[in-house]
């Protein structure tokens, strides 16, 4: 977790994880406008090989309450943290994520996977899987592919063993159980966590909004970084214009 000593201590704590094989430098484009948001924590999901180990290792780390804004596989783990501590959350953004279980064929690729990345050094995420992320327009813009790979090589190997073993159970159920202010974004473009996942998710949480991206791949925080973040600081607005306390009534 790392906190800026000099921000506003009077905004909300905000809790942002990453995706798979990703880091903090994901939220670069956007950190100028997030600081004006909330103060910036960081979950790391790089230490545990579960989703489970993932959130209460977070949990461990973070503020005692806080805003929590899970991007991706980042978005599973808040919704396990939603499940462990949900008294600590705020209210909650899934960003291009899913509450979807794993297939047998899913489970079957990334086994193979595994059993090659133990076997040789980690050069970090294939061509194919960099431009499946990013909308087809941007499919060979070498500058994002460039920026996810150098985060890829920065996590290294241990950290894609651990990330990749990490299995995503069905989480659909659940999700009614969530009571605080939520936002679901999900992008149309996006070959990696469907609308109508996005979609069945918002229906599911009481207190949901989502909101569509257009022309946009999996990887919102880099493609569409200034969308995002309006998005969020129209959200959270809106969050705090609920919870704030009314106003005194004055006497004539």
């Amino acid at each position: 977790m790392t906190l800026p000593a000099d921000q506003n201590h009077s905004l909300p704590q905000l809790l942002l994880l990453p995706g798979f094989m990703l880091d903090q430098t994901l939220w670069d484009d956007m950190r100028d406008g997030l600081v004006q948001l909330g103060q910036l924590n960081f979950g790391d999901l790089g230490q545990d090989d579960s989703i489970n180990a993932m959130a209460t290792r977070v949990l461990q780390q973070a503020p005692p309450r806080f805003v929590l804004i899970g991007f991706s596989m980042g978005g599973y783990v808040a919704q396990a943290i939603m499940q462990q501590a949900p008294e600590r959350v705020l209210a909650l953004a899934l960003l291009n994520t899913s509450a979807r279980q794993q297939d047998a064929r899913e489970i079957a690729g990334n086994r193979v996977q595994l059993e090659l990345a133990r076997q040789v050094p980690f050069k970090g995420l294939t061509s194919r899987a960099l431009a499946s992320s990013l909308h087809p327009d941007r499919a060979h813009d070498r500058v994002l592919l460039d920026r996810l790979q150098a985060m890829a090589l920065r996590n290294g190997k241990e950290v894609f063993i651990r990330q990749l073993s990490a299995l995503r159970s069905d989480g659909f159920s659940e999700l009614q159980n969530i009571r605080c202010p939520a936002l679901i974004v999900a992008s149309s473009n996006d070959q990696l966590s469907s609308v109508a996942e996005a979609q069945q998710m918002a229906a599911q949480i009481p207190a949901a909004s989502m909101v569509l991206i257009e022309d946009c791949g999996h990887m919102t925080p880099l493609e569409k970084p200034q969308q995002l973040l309006q998005i969020l600081s129209d959200w959270l607005a809106a969050v705090n214009a609920v919870n704030a306390p009314a106003a005194p009534v004055r006497q004539a």
